[in-house]
């Protein structure tokens, strides 16, 4: 059998690491077996760590903040002019009316396969009409079995649940980085409680942070960490407004920020003693976000909302649940947690377990190539 060329269409492949797909897909085509497929990522610059093997293609002139006009220009003129060059190409960003309808009438053709990996189905914003004409592909990958049992309702045969796979050589528990430490101003008494969410979107941010203000009238060590991009001018106004409402606690230099994408994620995790994701909605993000995953593969408690859709992950045996918006419930679940040092440490422990078996990048690998094979 001929080698299959495979196409992974993403954003820039590129520092920084803080956009879930085209992580995924970075990490993905290292561990595909390169003895079956040819894996082309969509870069900016070379990337020295990646094999030999991977084919770096060179065409994008920027990689932070959010994707341009003028890259997705350049992401499409390549597609165009490579289309007949590729066996497979493989789609890992959202679909929208616009990129759905380019690819279905420019790109595709009757030689060249496609996969989606559709990570959200963005039902805050689409019709179930509207989804049906966002999905091109020959097979269609979700993250979530709601979104699959979703397209099949909607007609939709050649779908899978697949979970994002992670490293897990690369996420897993370290000791504190000293150096990240005196960086974020942590002491080796303090208990640090991460956020990894967002700004604007999600609505978790103002819950973490009145959460915060009433555990540290209980717990005097405690240090909040928001790990969270500043990926537009409303995020920039949101964070000045979290910044004044701690200062006029007296809280501020209780609490540290990293927004420049600077350090690894995994280094970031580690810092922490928990990790928290108490979203009311997840409009905008993947169904299965990999902050909380990540969170979980580094053997971090983490605290999550109750909506239906982290429900699919989240068990009583590999994280703590609350109910959306209640600020006082996060605040008593931090509070047990740090209370319950055992507690902590069986919840990390179970996290790792669950994530080994559902998110390994290396099994992960496998399922797409036998879908590889297939088409």
């Amino acid at each position: 059998m001929a080698m299959k060329r495979i196409l992974l269409v993403t954003r820039p492949i590129a520092p920084p690491w803080d956009e879930a797909s085209k992580n995924f897909a970075y990490h993905l085509a290292q561990n595909i077996d390169k003895r079956d497929f040819e894996l082309h990522l969509m870069t900016k610059g070379v990337l020295a760590d990646l094999p030999d093997e991977v084919i770096q293609e060179n065409i994008y002139t920027r990689s932070e903040n959010d994707f341009s006009f003028s890259q997705k220009i350049r992401s499409l003129m390549f597609q165009l002019k490579n289309r007949n060059s590729f066996n497979i190409a493989h789609y890992f960003f959202t679909p929208t009316k616009l990129n759905s309808f380019i690819i279905k009438r420019f790109v595709k053709n009757r030689k060249l396969r496609t996969v989606q990996t559709v990570a959200t189905l963005r039902e805050d914003l689409f019709s179930d009409a509207e989804i049906k004409t966002l999905i091109f592909a020959d097979y269609v990958a979700t993250y979530s079995d709601y979104a699959k049992n979703k397209l099949n309702l909607l007609g939709f045969k050649k779908v899978s649940r697949i979970y994002p796979g992670i490293d897990l050589q690369q996420y897993l528990m370290r000791p504190k980085n000293q150096e990240l430490m005196k960086i974020f101003n942590f002491s080796a008494g303090d208990f640090v409680i991460h956020f990894g969410g967002e700004y604007v979107r999600l609505g978790a941010i103002d819950d973490v942070v009145d959460a915060f203000i009433s555990v540290s009238q209980k717990i005097p060590n405690a240090k909040l960490f928001l790990a969270v991009r500043v990926k537009n001018s409303k995020d920039a106004e949101k964070k000045e407004q979290v910044i004044s409402k701690l200062k006029k606690q007296k809280l501020l230099e209780k609490v540290a920020f990293f927004d420049d994408g600077r350090f690894e994620m995994e280094e970031i995790y580690n810092l922490a003693d928990i990790s928290l994701f108490p979203v009311r909605n997840m409009h905008g993000k993947f169904d299965v976000p990999l902050v909380v995953v990540e969170a979980m593969a580094c053997e971090k408690p983490v605290i999550l909302s109750d909506i239906p859709i982290l429900q699919e992950f989240a068990t009583k045996d590999n994280s703590v649940t609350i109910q959306k918006g209640d600020v006082a419930g996060l605040a008593r679940a931090i509070s047990d947690l740090h209370d319950n040092i055992e507690k902590r440490k069986l919840l990390g422990k179970q996290a790792r377990k669950y994530v080994e078996d559902n998110f390994d990048i290396k099994k992960v690998a496998g399922i797409y190539e036998k879908i590889y094979e297939k088409l």
